[in-house]
């Protein structure tokens, strides 16, 4: 069992290569790997790398079930869509396939205050709307054409994976609650992940896998610090801790 949480640059990608490499070299062929997913999406190339990482599991022969307790919209169901079986609690939220970008452009209170603005490029398009320069006609069709050339690619791997799929009724952009999803095609299954993963464990060892990096000295005099800060109020809480019922509990930590 692997986590990400993606934020909008993908940054979770870091760990969850690290954690699939893992598994390719020492898992069999045939074992389940599930992904509890979390994101709302983000950066094109950020979550196509997330995306392709979890198609390396696939290539290996191994099954990828991905859970969504709360949300996999945008680059989030590019990730989930890739899956042999997609999990999701029947309020996640589910889709946005789509493609957005904005941005402010100051040109004219630049002008108002007799600030000039150049930009020099080589190449017709190397450069078309901009954030302080005038834009034009010409520069906002060829901005529409790249976001346009975008989503095709985004409908495209969407249907390669799941080629039960109505894309085009479903990449509109919008984005549906688990119920509508799975009436959609969009999902295979209402469940939360716990209740899939004690499901799982009653006939499988189940092993959740996280990476993690050494901290910097700095970091260390933090953590020094604050675990200082926090000794008495931890002993305080810890007879409530041990009677609360956590999933992670039973399950094996690798890290």
């Amino acid at each position: 069992m692997l986590d990400f949480d993606g934020d909008i640059k993908a940054t979770a990608v870091k760990h969850l290569r690290e954690e699939i490499s893992t598994l390719i070299s020492t898992a069999n062929k045939g074992d389940e790997v599930i992904v509890r997913l979390e994101s709302g999406g983000g950066l094109v190339h950020g979550y196509g790398l997330a995306a392709a990482q979890l198609v390396r599991l696939k290539d290996a022969g191994l099954k990828l079930t991905v859970c969504v307790d709360k949300v996999a919209a945008s680059g989030g169901y590019m990730m989930a869509c890739v899956a042999d079986k997609v999990v999701a609690a029947p309020f996640a939220i589910i889709g946005s396939i789509g493609v957005v970008s904005q941005l402010p452009n100051f040109h004219k209170w630049l002008k108002n205050h007799d600030v000039d603005y150049e930009m020099f490029t080589a190449g017709d398009y190397k450069r078309t709307v901009t954030v302080f320069g005038e834009n034009d006609a010409e520069d906002r069709a060829k901005y529409q054409e790249e976001l346009e050339q975008t989503h095709e690619l985004f409908k495209h791997f969407v249907n390669n994976y799941r080629p039960e799929l109505d894309v085009a009724k479903v990449a509109t952009g919008e984005h549906w609650y688990g119920e509508d999803a799975l009436k959609l095609n969009l999902i295979d299954s209402l469940q939360t992940s716990d209740s899939y993963i004690l499901e799982r464990m009653e006939d499988n060892e189940v092993y959740a896998l996280y990476s993690r990096q050494k901290p910097t000295l700095a970091e260390k005099l933090g953590l020094a610090q604050a675990a200082e800060a926090t000794l008495s109020m931890a002993v305080d809480k810890l007879p409530d801790a041990l009677a609360r019922f956590d999933l992670n509990s039973r399950l094996n930590i690798l890290k």
